[in-house]
């Protein structure tokens, strides 16, 4: 099988990177899975495939240097609530988006090429 290009997002990690620098721009940079998962419904108007699929796109996202992530403090957790990782878009997240879009814009201009 081959390998997916590294400098092209699939659908999901652009849409999550897109919700991720949308909140930094707006001042409320970080977020938890389950809130970008509700929030990603809402704008799609539909439910996520599965949470696992969401999860394994903000890994993959932040082993990329896309978002970074912690872990909430004691001093953050609400009683009775596991501890949430909060994620972030990184610096780079922005430009590694358009340059993901451009490219993909790119391809559909040339037919047969494919990008994932």
């Amino acid at each position: 099988m081959p390998r997916r290009r590294t400098d092209v997002l699939l659908p999901l990690e652009e849409a999550v990177l897109e919700l991720a620098i949308r909140r930094r721009r707006d001042g409320d940079s970080e977020f938890h899975g389950f809130a970008i998962a509700r929030q990603l419904e809402d704008d799609r108007d539909r439910n996520l495939t599965a949470h696992g699929t969401l999860y394994k796109v903000l890994e993959r996202l932040e082993r990329d240097g896309l978002l970074s992530s912690r872990w909430e403090t004691d001093d953050e957790v609400e009683p009775n609530r596991p501890r949430r990782r909060l994620y972030q878009a990184c610096d780079g997240a922005a430009d590694a988006l358009r340059r993901s879009r451009e490219i993909e814009s790119a391809a559909r201009l040339r037919p047969g090429v494919a990008t994932h």
